[in-house]
């Protein structure tokens, strides 16, 4: 066979999985169709069981060396801070969120990958189809000119087993022929990045207005998140000016649109895969569940679902008989993606617009809840994703 496990997919899930494999002895090849990484910061939040996870193959102390830690979360309306969130006491390692952007997340766990197995990770290599013999897995692979992939058939290789982390759009879900559930929500948004004069230092900070929420994260480099809701989809030409006058509309800031590093758009759909075990093949990540990324958990959670896995591929590795542990760790993880999509429901519905006189009575409840210090642990809690850690 050309390696143990194969995994489609050279993502920060992929990646997490191939350096958590090849410390336990496991032969992996991670092909990645992008032949370069996309340099935008994209997913920026990396919550405290997530940094557990990672402390396990060594990353965790380099992205907290590089990263912002978000200590506090804060709510304002009109001008005036209405709650604040203290994550503290949420982790004994890592108490905060971690802002960091993803590009450099995904550097850090290719060089993990590397320092294990030079060759272990392939570019320019799309997997889109596989055929399961039963005692292993043939994948077929579309090669960008310069990839080599490893199988002297050149379009083709074997493994024992075969991980999906090709991301929302995953090629060998559908090749699979994964039956999905979609969700589509009226919620849209756009966000950018530009020097922050804010003031607010490295405190997340939330803004309940009555056009919509506002949402604000500190990044490395004294550079500042800033995301609106929007209540139809952004236009193809939306520009960062066009995004800084919203921003200053409702909450009196104005980015510098001259400084604007980072500008997307996007609307919300959730899209769970009715299995995420299909034989020899795992889906995982994205590709296994979409969600909101409004809270910041796809990344989070596709990290802990792969977290959850080595142990149970390793067994079945060693010839040990895995049937209930496959059941097990599919049903702990869809109960853990139903609940994160659950809580980025919340989230969206916290910030959707509201007339002044129900945002008055919404923000007052908001205030009351975070002032009683079990209830703003328990937020908290949720929150960073604790209680989605096995």
């Amino acid at each position: 066979m050309d390696a143990d496990v194969l995994i489609a997919g050279g993502g920060p899930v992929g990646l997490y999985l191939a350096a958590a494999l090849l410390q336990e002895g496991v032969k992996v090849k991670v092909l990645e169709q992008r032949t370069s990484r996309n340099r935008h910061t994209r997913a920026i939040g990396i919550h405290p069981p997530a940094l557990e996870a990672l402390a396990g193959i060594q990353v965790a102390s380099g992205l907290v060396q590089e990263g912002v830690r978000i200590r506090t979360g804060m709510a304002v309306s009109g001008g005036r801070t209405v709650g604040t969130m203290a994550f503290d006491a949420v982790s004994n390692h890592y108490p905060f969120v971690l802002a960091l952007p993803q590009f450099r997340t995904e550097e850090l766990l290719e060089d993990r990958v590397r320092a294990l197995d030079p060759g272990a990770l392939i570019r320019g290599a799309s997997v889109t189809g596989a055929r399961d013999d039963g005692d292993k897995v043939t994948i077929t692979v579309r090669s960008s000119p310069g990839a080599t992939i490893p199988s002297s058939h050149g379009s083709s290789a074997t493994a024992a087993l075969l991980v999906a982390a090709d991301g929302a759009r995953s090629l060998l879900r559908g090749a699979l022929g994964v039956p999905v559930d979609r969700k589509a929500y009226p919620d849209h948004y756009l966000m950018g990045d530009f020097d922050d004069d804010s003031g607010y230092g490295d405190k997340a900070v939330l803004f309940l207005e009555p056009e919509g929420i506002v949402e604000s994260f500190p990044l490395p480099g004294r550079v500042r998140r800033w995301v609106v809701r929007l209540d139809r989809p952004a236009q193809p030409e939306a520009s960062p000016r066009e995004l800084a006058e919203l921003v200053h509309g409702r909450t009196g800031f104005l980015p510098d649109s001259a400084t604007n590093s980072m500008l997307s758009a996007f609307s919300v759909r959730a899209v769970t895969a009715r299995r995420m075990v299909t034989g020899r093949t795992v889906l995982l990540g994205d590709a296994a569940h979409e969600i909101s990324p409004i809270g910041g958990q796809g990344m989070n959670l596709g990290w802990l679902d792969a977290a959850e896995l080595v142990p149970v591929m390793c067994a079945a590795l060693a010839g040990e008989s895995t049937g209930t542990r496959v059941r097990e760790f599919e049903k702990s993880r869809r109960r853990a993606a139903a609940a994160s999509r659950r809580q980025a429901e919340i989230n969206m519905m916290l910030g959707r617009p509201l007339p002044r006189p129900l945002l008055r009575v919404r923000t007052a409840a908001i205030g009351a809840a975070a002032a009683v210090p079990r209830v703003n642990q328990w937020a908290a809690r949720r929150f960073t994703m604790q209680q989605m850690a096995h």
